[in-house]
């Protein structure tokens, strides 16, 4: 079996029904049923779901086996009625008898096609206080031995505690070390009976899974197996939880596993523990079967068998409803927290210690978390999980969140429920029906839902189940009762009684085909299809558009394009809709047309664009108003004046002391006067007759106070340049740099051309004073002359 990662469909609408029976198929914009290489009906419909095949006898006479596969509504437009087609058959069928307490529907059948899918619902109920079925498996290594000891106090502790959540409480109890073969283990005859035989220890030998105590009610034998448990030892780091985890699981009746409870798996264990493939470092390389191999509550397939990968151990735990716990010290949590991931349906707790409230409080909070959380799974065999594909998504309860394929936090009796989608890819190579069975079911629950898949990949093509798939023979004359035609006699027949031509024309099959025993046989075109009796009619004889035959959105019947729905025209390339000259403000083409094949028609030649919305005169209406406002403005703006502008002016005029908005009719616009004033007006044409508002107010500039800004903006530009200069000269003297400086540290740095200007003595003035002498202090000036380049001493 092939478990699925599953992902989100659609949500369903029909939340409130446990069942939708929502069939649905997938459609492509292309005809893709349309080829001449079809030439039988199980061909055409492998081409999609949408495909369709005609089985009408005298449907398209003369042509070619192969445009009998169209869709649907293209064989109806050619006269091919429903009852004379073979199409895809979509079928979801719920059988209501089988009753149900958690999981419903329990049983589906669904009939697919090719390329087709089918949707249903599965409700999932929660209930309250499960009986819970508890199993110990606890890596009994020698590092474990402190951890042995806090076990004896975890049955009773536990058994009270979960009074609360669960009516029944039973439990199990089973060990594992390693497989018992080299190299995991030190296979010296004095080890391997006593793997601590060097520390003085008397060890259990090594084993890869022994099973203890099957499930019971009674803690205190429980507490008395954990007392006689002893460790045991082994040589790698890592341990054989995972093969022992398998056999736990599937050996159903040695552990005691209740049907009706929940189950939970609990492995404790300090280390990793050893994946598939491992084992062949022990020469071991027989992939594991899946199977129980305990004799004796012995594990006797560990040094036969591989251990487990994480895919098959999956199913196992889904197909045996078992919920899995682990139980592991913080140093490696992150290993196991990348292996949970791969295992829905699992817990993993990090405890520093496993003493008894730890371990009591684990597998509480598991066993909460897990309950509360509910996740589908779609499970069906391996050959032919190639040819399907699947798709879930939940649709959580009032409370509950959706993670991935998920609900969490799921309370009691409230019900959960699971849009799934199932899809044929394609029939098997042979080409047959076939019949699978695919589970659907909730990880950890003991009950599911049965999908039973119809692949329907044979034709039955009506009551007489003749597809016509080869055509029929022009010179058949009838057909008897085995359904094998009947061919008259050649001799007997003469070939001007068949009538090969139409009335009234002298040519056989009006030119496009040939006559064949009485009848016409139309020639293949590369344009599309020749048929009827004399080969009279096609099926691309219509208008084209953009190159294509109906524009592509119709089909050519007797020389007329049958457009699809919401497109007309000869070439079906008007929209019936008027959605594309619908304006932004909703308004049809503005308001100011029609709307033709999908485009507006302004009904004024001034109006153009998209939606009529431009008006190129319009906009042109403030200039041409210029000459009118420029008399206005020579009289004054005044109303005793404004009549002297009637031969000028061809609008109404109206002076207004203030610009206004008057709306999406007027137009605004400005006028500059001779005197450098601008004034406003507003034009409207919507009218019989122009109208005009002037502004009588209006923004003058004078010559003066350009000029001042002008002089202005200057001297302030070069004042700010002499405050720079000066800025930068100051600055440069306090650091001790001046341009005319050519000494430094009492030396001359001259180039060849001044060497006559070095001056050839160095010249110093000291002053000496004495003070406190009896009558008053005395002060000496010396002046001293040295050579140049003497140092002062």
């Amino acid at each position: 079996m092939t478990s699925w990662p599953l992902t989100y469909g659609s949500v369903p609408l029909c939340l409130l029904l446990v069942v939708a029976l929502c069939a649905g198929t997938s459609y492509s914009g292309d005809n893709v049923c349309s080829s001449a290489l079809i030439t039988s009906c199980k061909e055409c419909l492998r081409r999609g779901p949408q495909c369709s095949w005609c089985f009408k006898e005298d449907f398209l006479e003369g042509a070619g086996a192969g445009h009998r596969c169209d869709l649907q509504v293209n064989l109806l437009k050619r006269g091919c009625g429903p009852e004379f087609t073979e199409q895809s058959d979509v079928k979801v069928e719920v059988n209501a008898t089988v009753s149900s307490t958690q999981v419903s529907p329990r049983d589906i059948s669904i009939t697919l096609t090719p390329g087709s899918e089918a949707s249903f619902i599965v409700a999932v109920k929660q209930l309250p206080r499960y009986p819970v079925d508890l199993y110990y498996l606890v890596d009994v290594s020698a590092s474990m031995q402190e951890n042995l000891d806090h076990l004896k106090t975890v049955g009773v502790a536990l058994s009270l505690r979960m009074t609360e959540y669960s009516s029944d409480l039973w439990l199990g109890f089973g060990s594992f070390v390693d497989k018992p073969v080299s190299p995991y283990i030190n296979v010296h005859p004095t080890k391997i009976n006593n793997p601590c035989s060097d520390y003085e220890i008397r060890c259990r030998p090594a084993h890869g899974f022994h099973h203890v105590l099957s499930m019971s009610g009674n803690m205190s034998e429980f507490t008395r197996v954990i007392k006689r448990q002893r460790i045991s030892g082994n040589m790698d780091t890592p341990e054989g939880g995972l093969d022992a985890m398998l056999q736990a699981t599937v050996c159903q009746r040695a552990v005691g596993w209740r049907p009706e409870a929940k189950r939970l798996l609990l492995l404790m264990t300090d280390q990793p523990s050893h994946l598939a493939l491992d084992s062949r470092l022990a020469g071991i390389v027989i992939p594991h079967d899946g199977r129980c191999h305990l004799e004796n509550n012995v594990y006797t397939g560990s040094t036969r068998m591989d251990h487990p990968s994480l895919g098959q151990l999956y199913d196992k735990l889904l197909e045996n409803h078992i919920y899995s716990i682990f139980a592991v010290e913080k140093q490696q949590y992150q290993w196991y927290e990348e292996l949970v991931r791969l295992l829905p349906g699992s817990y993993l707790g990090k405890i520093g210690f496993f003493q008894s409230p730890n371990l009591i409080d684990l597998v509480v909070d598991s066993y909460k978390s897990l309950l509360t959380e509910v996740t589908m799974s779609v499970s069906l065999d391996d050959e032919a999980f190639s040819r399907y594909w699947t798709s879930v998504s939940p649709v959580c309860p009032e409370g509950a969140t959706a993670k991935e394929r998920s609900c969490l936090g799921v309370q009691p009796n409230q019900t959960v429920y699971f849009n799934i989608t199932i899809g044929l890819r394609s029939c098997p190579d042979h080409g047959a029906d076939e019949d699978i069975e695919v589970t659907v079911r909730p990880v950890g629950y003991n009950e599911s839902t049965t999908v039973r898949i119809h692949s329907k990949c044979q034709c039955g093509c009506g009551s007489t189940g003749r597809c016509h798939e080869s055509g029929r023979s022009p010179c058949a004359d009838t057909i008897d009762g085995t359904g094998r035609e009947q061919k008259p006699h050649r001799g007997l027949v003469n070939e001007s009684d068949w009538n090969c031509r139409a009335e009234g024309s002298n040519v056989d099959c009006n030119g496009r085909g040939a006559c064949e025993c009485g009848r016409c046989t139309c020639e293949n075109s590369r344009l599309g299809t020749i048929y009827g009796k004399y080969c009279e009619s096609d099926d691309f004889s219509c208008s084209y558009k953009d190159g294509l035959l109906c524009g592509g959105r119709g089909t050519c019947v007797l020389g007329e394009c049958a457009c699809e729905d919401n497109w007309t025209g000869d070439s079906c390339g008007c929209p019936v809709s008027t959605a594309t000259c619908q304006s932004p403000d909703g308004s049809l083409c503005s308001g100011r047309g029609t709307c033709a094949c999908g485009q507006c028609v302004c009904d004024d030649h001034r109006y153009s664009g998209d939606f009529c919305e431009r008006c190129s005169a319009c906009q042109s209406s403030c200039q041409s108003n210029w000459k009118c406002v420029d008399c206005h403005m020579a009289r004054g703006l005044g109303q005793h004046e404004a009549g002297h502008c009637n031969l000028t002016c061809n609008s109404d005029v109206v002076y207004i002391s203030d610009m206004v908005s008057a709306g999406g009719k007027w137009i605004e616009c400005t006028y500059m006067s001779r005197d450098n004033c601008r004034y406003w007006f507003q034009t409207s044409s919507e009218s019989e007759r122009n109208q005009l508002h002037i502004s009588t107010r209006a923004e003058c500039a004078s010559r003066g106070r350009l000029v001042g800004t002008f002089l202005s903006v200057s001297a302030l530009t070069v004042l700010c340049g002499l405050v720079v200069v000066a800025v930068s000269r100051l600055l440069l003297q306090k650091r001790g740099w001046s341009p005319g400086d050519t000494q430094k540290n009492g030396e001359y740095n001259c180039t060849g051309k001044e060497l006559s200007y070095i001056p050839t003595s160095n010249e110093k003035t000291v002053t000496y004073r004495r003070d406190r002498l009896p009558d008053h202090s005395v002060e000496m000036t010396v002046h001293v002359k040295m050579p140049l380049g003497e140092p002062w001493q």
